[in-house]
């Protein structure tokens, strides 16, 4: 599986182009900012678009939809919605045909209602769910136990080996894998939810204290 990673604009986003190396079928993810730069590779390397989604509905992550739809024709996919093409809706468990792989989705409730991580081949596309050294911001108790209930998930059915590509480049390094972020992000080094929440309650002394940006 090819990935290539696009630094789009606002807040660090990233989006992302995934390809099946050997149909040359595609998929994109969170084509925010700047969807054109996301076509025009796909176009300019013979990879064909079959489905565009995007990983929540917050703008910084669904503004580039119109545009990216006008270029591709396709209908952008958040949760919930059912792709036209394959009248699969877009749910927990659900799974895309991408030429000889499969796009897994995976509900992550927490950062909003409507996360969704998307796994195909070794590859986790997780928005705004998980970072390099960091996780999604919470706005209540309630969502932070989602968020820790999803995040936990993600530890226990994925292989430590997967490959992470997160929403935004707001860690040391833009990609990283969940082996390595079991072994060493903060909010997943906690022992319970208790600690989880505490940790997000604390974190602006914690990143001072630790020197974390």
């Amino acid at each position: 599986m090819i990935v290539k990673q696009f630094r789009t604009g606002g807040d660090r986003n990233f989006g992302y182009l995934a390809a099946d190396e050997h149909s040359g079928d595609a998929l994109v993810v969170d084509a925010s900012w700047d969807p054109r730069s996301i076509a025009d590779f796909a176009a300019g390397h013979g990879y064909r678009v079959r489905y565009v989604f995007s990983t929540h509905s917050h703008a910084d992550h669904t503004n580039g939809n119109e545009e990216m739809a006008r270029l591709t024709g396709l209908h952008p996919l958040l949760y919930g919605d059912i792709c036209p093409l394959t009248g699969t809706r877009v749910e927990d468990g659900a799974l895309f045909p991408l030429g000889s792989l499969s796009v897994h989705i995976l509900h992550t409730p927490g950062h909003t209602p409507d996360s969704i991580c998307l796994h195909a081949g070794d590859a986790l596309f997780t928005g705004d769910t998980l970072f390099t050294g960091k996780v999604g911001g919470t706005c209540s108790g309630e969502e932070a136990a989602a968020e820790y209930d999803s995040l936990r998930r993600l530890l226990k059915e994925l292989p430590p080996s997967t490959t992470v590509y997160p929403g935004h480049d707001y860690g040391e390094r833009p990609i990283t894998t969940l082996g390595d972020e079991k072994a060493s992000n903060p909010f997943l080094l906690q022992p319970d939810l208790n600690a989880f929440i505490a940790l997000k309650n604390n974190w602006a002394a914690f990143k001072k204290a630790h020197g974390i940006k």
